[in-house]
């Protein structure tokens, strides 16, 4: 029988595409010349040759519409083999003699060896068969602990790529390697699946991706209907969970005997998010045991009730379960969050050491306002030639009690040395500010003292103070902490609403100025160049309300967001390490080098990453046809590039694969949560400013010269104009002589337009 494999066999492909082919095909592919001659430049150094390296995806034979992308996988043709990823060249022969020793050992991993080959800069991959039941991840962590190399979380999506390297390459190749299972093992392996509630290639089915929250609807055949598509869920929330929280509120799910009086209740509550459509409505109504003739009879009469519109009940759900499932990200419709990389950079690591698992991307996100807080006059110059000083802005959102403190120690660490000089200062302030207090006199008073560097300020700070601080601090960063987002609105000062977004947009902007004007003698009057780095936490529904009216204005592209996970409810309270000296003194050094830095500073291997992630971005803009998401790659590119590059000072100049992996890493993250977050609301504003109009146009003109009243009503709705009234404008155009009945008597309901017409 023929085996198959996914993959994109030209020189440099493009990624989010990928065609089924023999394995004949691949094995004449790696005997190709050029690619031989790509993985020994590789090999010599050439790092952006690998964008060129053709490639495989382990896991599938084919994606709908050649399309690489988790809505385009087709369960049925999983190869239930996964692919270990070493990237470490320090594991790499050990873990070559382990697999084959492992191999052939009386244990479940006999025989389950398939492919090992080199990859392209001499690392390795090692395909392996799954054991029955166990998922991608499963298996990968039990062989890496089998063959005592590190588990990689970033391998194991099921729609990753492997590139593909020469025949020189390959280490070994089994008989079995992209075998087309019997029909007999198919049945065995789907069962062990189902018995552990997960889809027939191991996916939790709550985690199955189904793009814009759609599902295909079931014809009574059990044929899928391709034309029709059925909406799964309401504002990020899935109709079965607005369902289930209905009944848990109202006396739980109905027994016989209610069944009709409390299903017609519940239809009531959810015609309101079903736009009052009967066979909307029917799509996600629950039957119950009811015949599908009684369901609907049910339905129909509760969409003639009135009033109509949303419930008390309906809208408390909404809200409760909007900011839970935001969150977790756990609705149906929703990838979660890309997972953090096993292998952290060092100083990375150190911050997250003592973090609970669940809180980790959270801290490996949020510490970089304050660690950029300690660069001093040093630039880094972006791919569009233009320098850039660190800035970076973090807002987490988070559920009610998800634990958004726990940014709080790894930061506090981070800035005492800052807050040691700042107290030093202030006690200065304080006191030239009693020794006024006492004078009467202007001529008295003393001036104030010079050198009042004071980085970290209040989160309540007004205007006024803030460009005082700021052009005190002689360039330096100023930096806050807000428990409360909210708290930003005391830069807002009076009568200048949105300032404080005016000023996250000038920190990010290079060249920036700011500043006031006062002729009072006593009064403030400075223009400064924003460096203001800060933390801010929410919760997500509060974030939400915060940013509606900004959402195309530039503050959202510009703030690093991150969240939490929900926790199941009555899990187990996560415990933190203990903050000591010990986690002091690891933290030290790489502050220092921080501080110590100077001048523009340059990093190859992140100006050549921003480039690779910018066309990724844009590669995925492209498929994906989003404007909203190709908007906010552009400055997501640019905090993590400046990650990037300030990872790459902290570590003494020195760039290896971890500072990358968590690079791509913080962009996708960081992209995750804006989409989900914003996504939907940005792309509605873009929507209504697109709708503006710079005036009427003249509604004749955009019809044909025969035309019907349908099609008059067409044109008025398409310009936003209602259709009542069009028989009135029909008859209007008629006596002015701009158009006439095709019948000649004005019986039909077919127009010409006359000569005369003007177009």
């Amino acid at each position: 029988m023929v085996r198959l494999i996914a993959m994109h066999g030209a020189q440099r492909p493009n990624r989010g595409l990928v065609f089924q082919k023999t394995l004949e095909d691949y094995d004449a592919l790696i005997r190709e010349q050029w690619l031989k001659d790509l993985v020994e430049r590789i090999r010599k150094g050439d790092e952006e040759a690998k964008m060129e390296l053709p490639f495989r995806c382990p896991h599938y034979t084919e994606f709908k519409e050649n399309k690489r992308r988790q809505e385009s996988i087709i369960p049925e043709v999983f190869t239930f083999q996964t692919c270990i990823d070493i990237d470490d060249a320090s594991y790499v022969e050990d873990a070559i003699k382990a697999a084959k020793e492992l191999n052939g050992k009386d244990r479940i991993w006999k025989g389950m060896l398939l492919h090992m080959d080199y990859s392209a800069r001499k690392k390795l991959h090692i395909d392996v068969r799954m054991p029955i039941g166990m998922t991608i991840e499963e298996t990968q962590r039990a062989y890496c602990e089998a063959i005592g190399v590190p588990f990689d979380e970033s391998c194991i999506t099921p729609e990753r790529f492997i590139y593909i390297t020469d025949e020189d390459s390959e280490i070994y190749r089994s008989e079995h390697w992209y075998e087309v299972l019997s029909e007999e093992e198919l049945k065995v392996r789907h069962e062990a699946f189902a018995k552990r509630g997960l889809s027939i290639d191991g996916r939790n089915q709550k985690d199955v991706y189904q793009c814009n929250n759609v599902k295909m609807i079931q014809c009574n055949n059990g044929k899928a209907m391709d034309d029709v598509r059925v909406q799964t869920s309401y504002k990020g929330i899935p109709y079965s969970s607005i369902i289930d929280e209905y009944w848990q509120r109202t006396g739980g799910v109905p027994v016989d005997g209610e069944r009709n009086v409390r299903l017609h209740k519940l239809a009531v509550n959810l015609r309101a998010i079903c736009e009052n459509e009967p066979e909307r409505l029917l799509e996600v109504i629950p039957r119950l045991g009811l015949s599908e003739s009684e369901v609907r009879s049910v339905v129909e009469s509760a969409c003639k009730e009135n009033p109509k519109g949303f419930t008390s009940v309906l809208t408390q759900i909404v809200n409760d379960l909007q900011e839970s499932h935001l969150s977790v990200g756990e609705d149906s419709g929703v990838r979660l969050p890309p997972p953090l990389p096993s292998r952290l950079p060092k100083l990375v690591q150190i911050l997250v050491s003592r973090t609970p698992d669940i809180y980790k991307p959270a801290v490996a996100h949020a510490v970089f306002p304050s660690l950029a807080t300690h660069l001093y006059k040093v630039r880094f110059r972006y791919i569009d030639n233009v320098l850039h000083e660190a800035t970076l802005m973090n807002v987490l959102m988070a559920g009610t009690g998800a634990g958004k403190d726990c940014i709080s120690q790894p930061i506090d660490f981070i800035m005492a040395d800052i807050r040691r000089r700042d107290e030093e200062n202030l006690k200065r302030e304080r006191k030239w500010k009693q020794e006024n207090a006492c004078k009467g006199a202007n001529k008295d008073k003393k001036q104030r003292p010079e050198g009042l560097i004071i980085q970290e300020i209040d989160a309540d700070m007004t205007n006024p103070a803030f460009v005082t601080r700021m052009s005190e601090a002689d360039e330096h960063f100023l930096y806050a902490k807000l428990n409360e987002i909210e708290l930003f609105d005391a830069l807002q000062g009076s009568g200048k609403n949105n300032q404080q977004f005016q000023i996250m947009c000038l920190a990010f902007d290079p060249g920036n100025r700011y500043g006031q004007t006062r002729v009072g003698a006593q009064s403030v009057t400075e223009r400064v160049c924003i460096r203001f780095n800060w933390n801010a936490s929410t919760t997500i529904r509060k974030g939400l309300q915060y940013f509606r009216n900004v959402l195309t204005d530039g503050p959202i592209s510009r703030i690093n967001f991150c969240t939490i996970p929900e926790r199941e409810i009555g899990a187990e309270i996560p415990v933190y390490g203990t903050y000591d000296t010990a986690f002091e003194d690891e933290l030290r050094p790489y502050i220092e080098r921080l501080c110590r830095a100077r001048g523009e500073i340059a990093c190859p291997q992140a100006f050549r990453l921003a480039r690779q992630t910018m066309e990724e971005n844009a590669e995925f803009s492209r498929l994906s046809q989003s404007r909203v998401y190709e908007n906010l790659s552009f400055r997501a590119n640019i905090i993590a590039w400046l990650k990037g590059c300030l990872l790459y000072v902290a570590n003494d100049c020195k760039w290896d694969k971890a500072i990358e992996n968590f690079v791509r890493w913080s962009l996708q993250y960081d992209l995750w949560c804006k989409m989900r977050f914003f996504g939907e609301a940005i792309e509605n504003a873009d929507t209504v400013e697109e709708r503006v109009k710079p005036g009427p146009r003249n509604l004749l003109e955009l019809l044909p010269d025969e035309f019907t009243l349908q099609d008059a009503v067409n044109v008025r709705r398409k310009q936003g104009i209602p259709s009542k009234g069009v028989r009135k404008m029909v008859n209007m155009w008629t006596y002015r002589g701009y158009i006439q009945p095709q019948d000649g008597n004005g019986n039909s309901n077919r127009y010409i337009k006359l000569k005369t017409t003007k177009k």
